[in-house]
């Protein structure tokens, strides 16, 4: 009798394992799952950007005239140290672009905006003014250094859209 007892717990053992695995197996076909990423939800900045044009020392900027494939995904503004703005947006090739300012020191507020891009020789001239290039391993940025504050266009992008972010920016 115990000899037939520890072989009828392995089967058992098998058997229930295998009910399990038939189970799960069921689940997963029929219940349904979406793997995908989680789409971006599109934020309206306009109060924020009001109260930052109000509260700021230096004319903020932010588009105007951008195509609505452009979404805009994050914004804040936080006076309490050096009057920064932040507006990020996903571009139509699902690549990060934020516009930043602040009145911080410019190296050190470039270095932290572009995540560590190093200054490049060349410039971009944009409307009147003339931009910097930044090129760095995790983001590009195109630089504006201003009297009151300092200007980044940055993220994962490609040149050609950081321009056209830098194109759009209005301070009015």
């Amino acid at each position: 009798m115990a000899g037939t007892k520890g072989k009828q717990s392995v089967r058992d053992m098998i058997l229930s394992l295998g009910v399990i695995a038939l189970v799960a197996g069921v689940i997963y076909v029929f219940i349904p799952h979406d793997d995908s990423e989680p789409e971006l939800k599109r934020v309206d900045y306009r109060v924020e950007l009001l109260t930052a044009r109000r509260a700021a020392s230096y004319p903020v900027a932010a588009p105007e005239g951008l195509p609505t494939e452009w979404k805009a995904t994050s914004v804040r503004y936080d006076g309490s140290e050096f009057d920064a703005w932040h507006l990020g947006f996903h571009d139509p090739d699902g690549q990060y672009v934020a516009v930043e300012q602040s009145t911080e020191k410019p190296a050190a507020f470039i270095d932290t905006a572009s995540q560590g891009a190093e200054e490049t020789k060349a410039t971009q001239r944009i409307g009147d003014q003339t931009w910097q290039r930044y090129e760095g391993a995790k983001y590009d940025a195109l630089v504006l250094k201003g009297e009151d504050s300092t200007t980044v266009v940055t993220g994962t992008a490609s040149f050609g859209q950081l321009t056209k972010m830098a194109q759009a920016l209005k301070t009015t």
